[in-house]
């Protein structure tokens, strides 16, 4: 099985129970209802991505879901937490790109999204053989990658919030999920 469409989701949940929070968080993010596998980072060859609506029409309750996602948790009031996904994809279509995870704590949505999407864009560039300097900033290793014309493109999916005032537990999810080809050929029926 190799994934034709992927979509990016995300969301935030509270309550005082930890799993109750990371199951409000995969409600907000529209992914509840299915059953997700975590798999490692290879963006499949020619893989579209599509709006997350229209990915969510695609999936039915109790389904197996194969997504590279990432969730942080935490009971400390006013603690900042994150978590995102990475995405490079490569200039030639039949080549594989990289999606990437992170978790943070005190970082902002742009901070930990940059560093997922650098995570993954260096993945990336690492196996098309570009050189480059791993300690220039993400900035500059962007420039160098979309210059080399061999990276197309670069984003990420992240998710952040504050730990809750009265110490409930706020949970963080973002996630690149896969679509499955039965689904796709249901969809061209």
């Amino acid at each position: 099985m190799v994934p034709k469409k992927i979509f990016l989701t995300k969301g935030v949940g509270v309550h005082k129970e930890k799993l109750a929070s990371f199951e409000l968080a995969l409600r907000a993010s529209g992914l509840a209802h299915c059953n997700l596998v975590l798999v490692s980072s290879i963006y499949p060859p020619g893989c579209k991505i599509i709006p997350k609506e229209e990915g969510l029409k695609l999936l039915r309750p109790g389904e197996i879901v194969f997504a590279v996602y990432d969730r942080e948790s935490t009971n400390e009031p006013n603690r900042l937490v994150a978590a995102s996904v990475g995405l490079a994809i490569p200039a030639e279509s039949a080549m594989h790109g990289y999606l990437s995870e992170h978790h943070a704590f005190g970082e902002t949505d742009e901070k930990a999204g940059e560093y997922a999407e650098d995570l993954a864009a260096s993945m990336l560039a690492t196996t098309l053989g570009i050189e480059f300097n791993s300690e220039l900033d993400w900035d500059e290793r962007e420039q160098l990658f979309k210059m080399s014309g061999k990276i197309v493109r670069t984003t990420n999916i992240t998710q952040s919030a504050v730990g809750n005032k009265d110490g409930q537990w706020t949970t963080v999810f973002a996630a690149a999920v896969f679509i499955n080809d039965e689904n796709v050929n249901n969809e061209n029926k």
